[in-house]
């Protein structure tokens, strides 16, 4: 993108991101040195990775509204992975609604290292005032709450004993790498919350509590200055049940109610996925398109009950004859699609040559003998995923045109 270069010339590292598909569409010359060849899968979900929102559209209304949105990114500084704190917000370029990735300037030595030394700005000990006000606000929220003093707890309210499981002393006797599942990792992310500034949407992480049980929670860490001591107050929301319903739903969205394969959505996302990866490291991939030979016939012969099953049993035998690495969906209709990662074309038309002929000996009580004709397409460099379904497509038709119940490549 010409227009962006410019944005070379900054010390800031900067990332551009469509939030749909979820792809890297430039990167500044001082985030590649952070980046080198990670995808963005790698940098939002990385060992050092946190995040409010784990799907990037979600951010867009809050974007819109200006809210401050922070994500902590894992990169990597000469060979090393770790933190970087970066402050999200919109763009538009060339037509296309992006998100901003800019890398916060807050780094301090030691990377990755560990918390900052906040509490040692004053000898005193912690102790809070059992009259003032943050002592009521403390003890009378219901969410729990707890602040730390250089990754130690070091108080906790009744609702934060409630829910970990812990009495106070114990509690108070745990870093915060004990009670997050990243264990002792969690501390470079920690040191990068701990220079952000407030009013920061919270982050996800997932906790283990006293019985060993995890929770996914959702985080809020702000700086908390008390009788002259920094400390950080974090409070704590417990999202695992939200968290269920979301994956339920996403689960849901991708895939096809009838045979229970993934959908139409899911592989488009697998071949944009793809199609990143291969252009990076030109590795060879390959698509086959599968359609149910007289499918209208079955359906208007027998009826719509018995097509179904015959879909459903189109669709075990496909996941059957596929790879483990192979990814099968259902495409539209009678149509199948079958994804297979580092395959050229003569593997491609070997796996489709044992589909076909497993489809083709097929016997079931009840239902009708089934044949299928199969396009099959090789990703050539360079080309984007229309032309790529295009020639997929161009295959399957010439192989119904010939006589159906075979294979033809494109």
């Amino acid at each position: 993108m010409p227009s962006l270069d410019a944005l070379d010339i900054l010390k800031t590292p900067v990332w551009l991101v469509a939030p749909q598909p979820e792809e890297l569409v430039f990167i500044n010359s001082a985030a590649r040195q952070l980046t080198g060849e990670a995808t963005l899968e790698r940098l939002r979900h990385g060992a050092y990775s946190a995040h409010a929102q784990r799907i990037l559209t979600a951010y867009l209304p809050a974007l819109a509204g200006d809210e401050q949105i922070v994500e902590i990114l894992t990169v990597a500084r000469h060979g090393r992975p770790g933190p970087i704190s970066c402050r999200l917000s919109l763009t538009r370029c060339e037509g296309r609604e992006l998100i901003v990735f800019e890398g916060l300037q807050t780094e301090a030595p030691g990377f990755p290292g560990g918390m900052p030394l906040l509490g040692r700005l004053c000898t005193r000990e912690y102790c809070r005032d059992e009259r003032g006000f943050y002592e009521r606000l403390f003890r009378t929220n219901t969410a729990p709450m707890h602040p730390q003093e250089d990754g130690r707890i070091v108080d906790a309210n009744q609702a934060a004993m409630g829910f970990y499981g812990y009495d106070h002393d114990r509690l108070c006797a745990l870093h915060t790498w004990e009670i997050n599942v990243l264990g002792r990792e969690v501390l470079p992310v920690m040191h990068e919350v701990a220079k952000l500034p407030g009013g920061h949407k919270p982050l996800n992480f997932e906790h283990r509590l006293a019985d060993g049980s995890t929770r996914h929670v959702q985080t809020y860490a702000g700086p908390l200055e008390l009788d002259g001591r920094r400390l950080m107050l974090c409070i704590v929301h417990d999202i695992t049940e939200q968290k269920r319903l979301e994956q339920e739903l996403e689960r849901a969205a991708l895939r096809d109610a009838l045979t229970g394969l993934g959908n139409r959505r899911q592989f488009l996302q697998l071949v944009d996925q793809a199609l990143a990866h291969s252009r990076r490291y030109q590795e060879a991939f390959s698509l086959l398109l599968v359609d149910a030979d007289h499918f209208k016939g079955i359906n208007d012969g027998h009826g719509h009950d018995i097509g179904d099953e015959v879909l459903k049993l189109l669709a075990h035998t496909l996941e059957a004859r596929a790879r483990e690495s192979d990814a099968v969906c259902r495409w539209g209709g009678e149509e199948f699609v079958v994804f297979l990662p580092h395959t050229d074309l003569v593997g491609a038309q070997e796996l489709a040559e044992g589909i076909r002929a497993a489809v083709e000996r097929l016997v079931r009580p009840k239902l009708p003998p089934l044949t299928v004709s199969i396009g099959v397409a090789q990703y050539r460099d360079d080309e984007d995923a229309t032309n790529l379904f295009k020639r997929m497509d161009e295959a399957l038709y010439r192989a119904k045109a010939e006589g159906r119940n075979r294979i033809r490549v494109s």
